[in-house]
């Protein structure tokens, strides 16, 4: 079993093809992914960007103040990489049953008729100007979440690439104990339990993965077992949903030892909509935004 990002276009397919087997009413939305996820594979190891520096007396500071290595804003994008796949992205979109194929379209037009910079939007996404977002839903009627979409699965590949290259700045010696991304700040996404228990928590952004404790809100850092509690059902056993009493946020979990098909975090994330409803009627919500994933 794999819960790695570095994984081939190959295996992507296959972890679709598992899915769909367990969840066909999933079908058309894990049909759509899989050509995002295989377009980022392949995009990432095209990729291109020099690693990341960070001096010694800087990195002291981090790791004593418990700082996040780099702020979003930092992140090292592939401009020519970044841009041929949010063209790629954009058909693929435009030719699914989507909501957002009408964008995709006018996204499409707008940059083959210079109106739209993707470069200029790349920056936008990773400076959070809204601003900018506002100004081209005026302007051109491209909704917020449908750029945002496109352009953060169009810098994806060179995101998880930097924190790759980051992970080796991180403080083995002292195990991550922060309700945010040790590499760019960001909130959890997602969490993994191994083979032998451990839990692994993904970046809702770099996808970067840290350990964490099992009895632990990422969120608030509860550790009150009282407040922190999970839920499964008897029919997917593999999946569970923490909920923190504390913060009343929840994080959506797969459990390796329940199943033994391969794991590619990203697609589960997105094929488990239904334990965001879950929680959500219960009274949680997420310390993530979906439109990003």
């Amino acid at each position: 079993m794999t819960a790695d990002l570095a994984i081939t276009s190959q295996q992507v397919k296959q972890a679709v093809a598992a899915l769909k087997k367990l969840r066909p009413t999933y079908a058309d939305l894990l049909n759509f992914y899989e050509k995002i996820f295989v377009a980022q594979e392949d995009s990432k190891s095209q990729i291109n960007i020099d690693p990341l520096k960070i001096s010694k007396e800087t990195l002291a500071l981090k790791r004593k103040e418990k700082f996040s290595l780099i702020a979003i804003s930092e992140f090292v994008v592939d401009q020519n990489a970044a841009t041929a796949l949010l063209k790629q992205i954009c058909q693929i979109t435009e030719t699914a049953d989507s909501e957002m194929a009408d964008a995709a379209r006018v996204i499409q037009n707008a940059m083959t008729a210079g109106e739209l910079n993707p470069h200029a939007v790349f920056a936008a996404l990773l400076n959070t100007e809204d601003a900018y977002f506002k100004k081209i839903e005026t302007d051109m009627g491209i909704e917020k979440k449908a750029l945002a979409f496109v352009a953060y699965s169009s810098i994806k590949p060179s995101v998880v690439h930097c924190a790759e290259q980051l992970a080796s700045y991180l403080d083995s010696d002292h195990p991550w104990d922060k309700g945010f991304c040790p590499i760019c700040g960001s909130a959890p996404g997602f969490s993994l339990f191994e083979d032998d228990g451990n839990r692994v928590i993904f970046c809702g952004f770099c996808w970067h993965p840290w350990a964490a404790q099992r009895i632990y809100c990422p969120f608030c850092e509860n550790k009150d077992s009282k407040t922190i509690h999970y839920y499964f059902s008897e029919k997917e056993k593999n999946y569970r949903i923490d909920v923190c009493d504390s913060c009343k946020t929840y994080l959506k979990a797969i459990d390796q030892r329940a199943t033994d098909r391969l794991i590619y975090p990203p697609l589960e994330f997105v094929a488990t909509l239904h334990l965001d409803i879950k929680a959500q009627e219960m009274g949680f919500q997420s310390g993530i935004q979906l439109e990003l994933q």
